[in-house]
């Protein structure tokens, strides 16, 4: 590295000091900054620098930069002095063991998750010393983090709910009934995410479907409900599910209805301002809601689907299941086994045997 002395004394009889200097061989290396600035279209402040252009921005340019006295413009080598010296590293250690970081940004319209992955294959093919460890850190970092925390939390909602239902419904088949179609609404986001070309937010749509869980399982109980109610009133599982679904289809449509309405001023990034009377599309207040808004509007539309369909249908094969077993024991209770060697029928079989 370059260090540079300033005369003092000297520099002083040319009217100048040291803060000036340094503005000056500021504007040869990073820049001088004068003020910020904040974009229409962002929310962070953009610093303004001026500089030198690029062609004389150089190692001998320190010597040649002029700087403002009160005799006009003075060459800097007047009074400073430019010489090398051993520059000063450090060395970072973690748990014992060098460390050296490597940083970039990612260029707009691109994924840090895909060009992590790419990374990965490339580093793959190339052989290294086994003893160098490479460890992805900063955003991959981040969302692995977040992915375990809301795959935790998911998992513990999961078994509450299952504790709940079993509880209301003293039958496990009626709680895996609801818990399978709250894991398959999930396909509905996927296929949301895919529909509005939107990348898969760990965070927020991680978020999207844990709520949506609770929405589903709301209209799976409420026809569950019902179902067991004409059972005992008709005494029949088949005319009980379509008792159900004729009792129980506008209430779950109004609810998945009025649901999606509410939040499709969300998923189309729409801000409407009621005091001022304005309707703004694709402002930046919205784009933290979208995926988490279009998680649970294409969620809840696949799961609706899998509450008036798969549901029902889950429902008559428990009952043919149940009513085929229940004929199997009515089978067997009618020809019992008979002992070896004695018929029912025959002088010496026992009372037992019979």
């Amino acid at each position: 590295e370059w260090r540079l002395d300033v005369d003092r004394p000297q520099a002083a009889k040319f009217g100048v000091d040291v803060t000036g200097i340094g503005d000056t061989i500021r504007m040869v290396t990073n820049g001088l900054k004068v003020g910020e600035y904040r974009p229409d279209d962002g929310d962070d402040e953009i610093d303004i620098q001026i500089r030198y252009p690029a062609e004389a921005r150089s190692i001998s340019q320190l010597d040649q930069v002029r700087v403002a006295s009160n005799m006009g413009m003075v060459p800097a080598s007047n009074f400073v002095t430019r010489s090398p010296q051993p520059r000063v590293g450090v060395i970072e250690r973690r748990d014992g063991d060098r460390v050296m970081r490597l940083e970039a940004e990612v260029a707009e319209g691109y994924l840090a998750n895909d060009k992590i992955n790419e990374l990965r294959d490339r580093l793959s093919t190339i052989e290294l010393d086994p003893r160098v460890i490479i460890t992805y850190r900063g955003e991959d970092e981040d969302q692995r983090e977040a992915g375990s925390f809301l795959t935790g939390a998911f998992s513990v909602a999961l078994f509450l709910i299952a504790v709940v239902l079993v509880t209301q419904f003293n039958s496990f088949s009626s709680a895996l009934m609801i818990l399978s179609t709250v894991i398959m609404s999930t396909v509905g986001v996927l296929i949301g995410l895919l529909i509005t070309n939107q990348p898969f937010g760990i965070v927020m749509c991680g978020v999207g479907v844990i709520a949506l869980a609770g929405i589903v399982v709301n209209n799976n109980i409420v026809l569950i409900d019902t179902f067991d109610h004409f059972e005992r009133r008709l005494g029949h599982y088949y005319d009980a599910v379509i008792a159900t679904c004729r009792e129980r289809l506008r209430p779950v449509m109004l609810t998945t209805i009025t649901t999606i309405l509410g939040l499709m001023p969300m998923v189309l990034s729409m801000n409407v301002d009621f005091i001022a009377r304005d309707i703004s599309i694709g402002a930046p207040s919205t784009q933290w809601w979208v995926q988490l808004s279009t998680s649970i509007v294409f969620g809840l539309a696949f799961a609706t689907l899998l509450t008036l369909i798969v549901t029902p249908a889950a429902l008559v094969f428990r009952g043919r299941v149940a009513e085929r077993l229940s004929r199997r024991r009515a089978r067997r209770n009618q020809n019992p086994p008979q002992t070896a060697g004695l018929s029912p029928t025959s002088p010496g079989a026992s009372p037992a045997a019979e």
